[in-house]
């Protein structure tokens, strides 16, 4: 958001309760760029979905973002499965995606041999893909940034009031003016409605997905995102590969209310194991390098809850689910339309500045293979002294050692950690508020 109105020559400031991008519940996501063959037709969610793909397409090489191409296959497991593949069909085809094909069992294991033998009929996807979960969002910010958005980490917003013509907002780091405010609080969209307008137009039922990340070796065993059959309540469990190496299975969806915490439970990640195994038989051989969860804003709704409130120069965007990594370009898209429709006008930068980010994909080159880059911080992810040097001096520094993470992958492999993490908390010393102590877990 902040770069499409910042692109569009809007003066803007980002204010983010998280010590760094990506603190809340965008950070935990299964990384697929999607085409919305099963989105709901003629929605708001499809629009943007489509309207986020294709533009993600269009700019992702010169923001050196990467793309692992792998399409995707809707996998019918039982009779009623594959009963229900033809209304998926049909949907895909009326949403604009006309290159899905039907496969037979035959046809699943030519193209993916080591999936099990159960599988009885599927749908081939092509244009749904894999991307680096993380680095997108750093790129769009730091061209947000180059055209003089201003960045407010650590800056939770407490109350406000609306003059009739401006904000008047009381954060933590003091008192910002705004002509317009647009909530993108994601799980406190609706706590940011209550402070500041009085009531909510939703409400946020956090989502918890839990994640089991195999080890590299697990990627020869999988080309293709396998995906299953939807219910009315969630897109299910995936497994597929990541653009870091691995293969991943998740997300599970179980409510709750804390929204700040979203812990792993053994007996959900077993489940989870024993459904990726059922599917790649050969997965029972490969070791675990991780598991994670994230909370998604899930409201009392489906739907993307996008409203406006013309009199009071305010719009929230609210409810953003699974499909928001995909479609958060073509939202941005979306809100600068109504806010235009609410009257104002500004000049677009004639020529935009487009920064490039580190690639941290694997199936690109990496720093490590390039001279100079010091020393290998992180052997098992193979992170360079260059590329932690980078992220604690770039424009947009790295503020805490999540951050640093999701910027290198360091502390994201095998040993999660155990061996470089004393290393880090030396590099690091003096950089975070919370800094990294001797001996943390990661």
């Amino acid at each position: 958001m902040a770069r499409r109105f910042a692109l569009e020559g809007a003066s803007v400031v980002l204010l983010e309760k998280g010590s760094d991008l990506l603190s809340g519940a965008s950070k935990g996501n299964s990384a697929i760029l999607h085409t919305g063959f099963d989105a709901p037709p003629g929605s708001v969610e499809l629009s943007c979905m489509q309207a986020g793909y294709d533009e993600y397409l269009e700019i992702r090489e010169s923001f050196n973002l990467p793309l692992l191409e792998t399409g995707a296959m809707v996998v019918a497991w039982s009779e009623a499965e594959r009963a229900a593949l033809d209304g998926i069909e049909a949907q895909a085809r009326t949403n604009g995606v006309h290159d899905v094909v039907r496969l037979t069992a035959t046809e699943i294991r030519e193209r993916e041999p080591n999936l099990s033998p159960r599988a009885r009929e599927a749908l081939l996807v092509p244009g749904e893909h894999v991307i680096d979960p993380w680095s997108p969002f750093l790129a769009y910010l730091l061209q947000a940034k180059a055209h003089d958005a201003e960045i407010s980490f650590s800056t939770e917003v407490l109350s406000g009031a609306f003059d009739g013509s401006c904000w008047t907002l009381q954060t933590t780091k003091g008192v910002r003016k705004a002509r317009t405010v647009i909530n993108c609080a994601g799980l406190y969209g609706d706590r940011l409605e209550i402070r500041l307008l009085g009531s909510a137009s939703f409400q946020i039922k956090p989502r918890k997905g839990q994640f089991v990340v195999f080890d590299k070796e697990a990627a020869k065993l999988l080309k293709t995102i396998v995906l299953p059959v939807p219910s009315e309540r969630t897109k299910g469990v995936v497994l597929t590969r990541t653009a870091f190496g691995n293969v991943l299975v998740g997300p599970t969806a179980e409510e709750q209310d804390d929204r700040d915490r979203a812990t792993v439970q053994e007996d959900v990640l077993r489940d989870l194991l024993a459904k990726a195994e059922d599917m790649v038989p050969a997965l029972a051989t490969v070791d675990v390098t991780a598991v994670y969860a994230g909370l998604r804003p899930a409201t009392e709704q489906k739907s993307y809850r996008i409203s406006t409130y013309g009199d009071r120069n305010w719009i929230t965007v609210g409810g953003i689910r699974s499909t928001g990594l995909t479609a958060s370009l073509g939202i941005a898209r979306h809100v600068f339309k109504l806010y235009e429709g609410m009257g104002n006008r500004h000049t677009p930068i004639a020529f935009p500045h487009t920064p490039r980010v580190p690639n941290l994909a694997e199936h690109r080159p990496r720093d490590w293979q390039s001279s100079g880059y010091g020393e290998i911080v992180c052997h098992c992810e193979m992170v360079t002294l260059r590329e932690i040097e980078r992220a604690l001096a770039d424009p947009l520094p790295a503020g805490d050692f999540g951050g640093l993470r999701r910027r290198t992958r360091c502390g994201m492999g095998r040993c999660q950690g155990f061996y470089c993490n004393a290393q880090l908390a030396l590099l690091t010393e003096g950089y975070f508020t919370a800094p990294l102590a001797v001996g943390d877990a990661g």
